[in-house]
C-alpha cells in the first residue's frame, strides 16, 4: 500500500511526476489560507518562532498577524517608515508548504487536482493521469510589488497579449491571447503590495473582485478565476503620504488591518541595530564599540522621534541607528588606517561621522538652507548625550538647584574658566588623545569617583571625554568647530569674546 501524502518525505514528494501517481499518494488540495492557518497552529504549538529576527513585536503585532493567519484574512500593515513591515511580509514564507505540485508548465501553478487555468483544464482532459506534474518550492511563491503611480491594471491582471496571438494564429476572441499579470500568476501563494497608497485608485477598484469573488476582467474577457492568493498590504499613515489614500471599498476588503510601531525601549533597539547592521570583515584591526556608545546611538534615534525640528508624521526609521552605528565604526576604522594603529576604541568625536547618517533620514518641519539638517544632526547628537549624562555621572541641574550639594564638576569648569581650551581633532592618535584629556585636572578623578566598578583605561578616557560634552550640553562649557575637530573652552569666556570681538574690529579700524 503506497504510503499516505503527509507522511512523504521531501524527495518522495518530489518524485511523483504525473496527476496519476499524485492521486495514488492521496493528496488533496488545500487554498493557501487553510496551509498558511495549519502550518500556524503546528509552529504555535511546537513553540516555533515564524518571525525570528523581529524584535520588540512579540506582544503587539506577532499576535495580531498571528490571530489574521488563524481567522484566514487578507492583511494590511499600517505604520511608519523602517517598522519592519516588508519583512514580516517575507518571513510569512516560512508558513508555507516545502514544496507543493503544480501542471507542468502552467501560468497559473495550478494545482493538478483543482486546475484553474484553461491550459491546465486542457492538458488535464487531453492526457489524464499522464499530465505532468512539477514540484513549486515556497520560496518560488511570494511576490512583492512596489505601488507607484505608473502601475496598471496590465501589470496587475493582465491584458491581451498580439504577439501570442500572431504566434498562436489566434483571434483576439480566443482566451488563450491573455498574458496574465503579477496577481494570477500569484495563485496560490503570498502577493504584497508595498506603499498601497500610491496606487492609483482607479488600479486598487481592480483588485474588488479579486478579493472577494475571485472575478477578473481582461480587455473584455470576463473571467471567473476564483485565485487562492494570501494578499498582504503595507502603507505609511494616510495623513503622512498625501499622495494618495487606500479607497474606503478596499479597506472594507481586508480583514485585519494592523499597527506597527517603533522599538518601546532602548534595549529593543540595540538588539536591532546590532542584528541589522552590516559591517565588513575587519582587517584593520579590532574596533571596540563600548556599550554608553551603542546606548547614545539609540538615544538619538528616540531625541529625533519627539524633536520639535523633526516632521513627526513622516517618522524616524530603524534605518537611521543602523547607518548611524556603522558609519561609526567607520570613523573608528579611518582614523585608525591615518594613524596606522592596530586597535580602536571608539571616541565621542568620533560621532561626527554619524551626522550624515540623520541628514538623510529626518524630515525637517521647516526646510530650509542645506545646511540645517546638519545642525538638526548636531543637536541630536547633544540632546543624546545630554539625556544619557544623568545615567553615568550627578545631575548638572540637581546640583544648580541644591546650594548646600557639593559640585563635583567645579574644578573642571574653573580650570576652563582660567582660560585654558581643550582642542579634540577628530584624527588624534591614541597617545595625543589621552594627553589632550589629561590636560584637564579634577577629570580623571571624577570618572573614578561616580563610576565604581573595575573599567579598562580606553572605557576609561571615553568617559572622560564624555563628561567634557555633557557640560556642554549642561552650559557648564562650549564648544566651537574647528576644521577638523571641535575645541572646548568656557562658556562665559566664549560669551564674552562674541561681544568683544566687533569692539576689537572696530578698534582696529580706527
Amino acid at each position: 500500500m503506497a504510503k499516505a501524502y503527509a507522511n512523504l518525505k521531501a524527495d518522495e514528494k518530489q518524485a511523483i511526476s504525473t496527476l496519476g501517481e499524485l492521486q495514488s499518494s492521496g493528496y488533496h488540495p488545500q487554498s493557501i489560507k487553510d496551509e498558511l492557518r495549519s502550518n500556524l497552529i503546528t509552529s504555535i504549538q511546537a513553540g516555533d518562532n515564524v518571525f525570528e529576527g523581529i524584535w520588540g513585536y512579540e506582544d503587539t503585532v506577532i499576535p495580531d498577524i498571528e490571530r489574521a493567519i488563524l481567522s484566514r484574512h487578507n492583511i494590511n500593515l499600517l505604520g511608519l517608515r523602517g517598522q519592519a513591515k516588508t519583512r514580516i511580509a517575507r518571513l510569512m514564507v516560512g508558513l508555507l508548504d516545502e514544496w507543493v505540485p503544480v501542471v507542468q508548465g502552467s501560468d497559473l501553478n495550478d494545482d493538478p487536482m483543482d486546475p484553474l487555468s484553461k491550459y491546465a483544464l486542457d492538458l488535464i482532459e487531453e492526457m489524464g493521469a499522464d499530465t505532468p506534474v512539477e514540484w513549486l518550492n515556497r520560496e518560488d511563491r511570494f511576490t512583492e510589488k512596489l505601488a507607484t503611480p505608473d502601475v496598471s491594471i496590465a501589470d496587475l491582471i493582465g491584458d491581451v497579449d498580439p504577439i501570442k496571438a500572431a504566434t498562436l494564429k489566434l483571434p483576439y476572441s480566443d482566451e488563450r491571447v491573455i498574458h496574465y499579470g503579477l496577481v494570477p500568476r500569484s495563485h496560490r501563494g503570498i502577493f504584497v503590495i508595498n506603499e498601497l497608497p500610491d496606487l492609483q485608485p482607479r488600479i486598487q477598484v481592480a483588485l474588488f473582485n479579486i478579493l472577494q469573488e475571485g472575478d477578473i476582467q481582461i480587455r473584455g474577457f470576463r473571467l471567473r478565476l476564483p485565485l487562492e492568493i494570501q494578499f498582504v498590504f503595507t502603507a505609511n499613515p494616510e495623513d503622512y503620504t498625501n499622495r494618495g489614500s487606500i479607497v474606503t471599498p478596499l479597506k472594507d476588503r481586508l480583514g485585519s488591518q494592523i499597527i506597527t510601531h517603533y522599538p518601546k525601549s532602548v534595549e529593543t533597539g540595540l538588539k536591532i541595530t546590532q542584528q541589522e547592521a552590516s559591517l565588513a570583515k575587519n582587517s584593520t584591526g579590532p574596533i571596540v564599540i563600548n556599550e554608553l556608545a551603542k546606548l547614545l546611538i539609540e538615544q538619538i534615534a528616540i531625541e529625533a522621534r519627539s524633536s520639535e525640528y523633526v516632521d513627526v508624521k513622516s517618522g524616524v526609521s530603524a534605518r537611521l541607528t543602523i547607518s548611524s552605528y556603522e558609519n561609526l565604526v567607520s570613523a573608528v576604522e579611518r582614523r585608525m588606517l591615518k594613524n596606522k594603529e592596530s586597535e580602536g576604541h571608539v571616541r565621542i568625536a568620533d560621532f561626527v561621522g554619524v551626522v550624515p547618517s540623520i541628514t538623510g533620514k529626518i524630515e525637517l518641519v521647516y526646510e530650509g538652507e542645506q545646511e540645517g539638517a546638519g545642525i538638526v544632526a548636531q543637536n541630536l547628537i547633544g540632546k543624546a548625550i545630554r539625556s544619557l549624562f544623568v545615567d553615568y555621572f550627578t545631575d548638572p541641574d540637581q546640583v544648580r538647584k541644591n546650594r548646600e550639594m557639593r559640585d563635583p564638576f567645579k574644578p573642571i569648569a574653573d580650570w576652563f574658566g582660567n582660560g585654558n581650551m581643550l582642542d579634540l581633532l577628530h584624527d588624534y592618535s591614541n597617545k595625543e588623545y589621552e594627553k589632550e584629556l589629561s590636560k584637564v585636572p579634577g577629570l580623571a578623578e571624577l570618572v573614578k569617583e561616580q563610576i565604581h566598578d573595575n573599567r579598562d583605561e580606553d572605557f576609561k578616557l571615553f568617559l572622560m571625554e564624555f563628561v567634557l560634552f555633557g557640560l556642554v550640553e549642561y552650559s557648564y562649557l562650549s564648544k566651537h568647530p574647528l576644521e577638523n575637530g571641535l575645541r572646548i573652552d568656557d562658556l562665559l569666556g566664549s560669551m564674552i569674546s562674541g561681544f568683544t570681538e566687533p569692539d576689537d574690529e572696530l578698534g582696529n579700524m580706527e
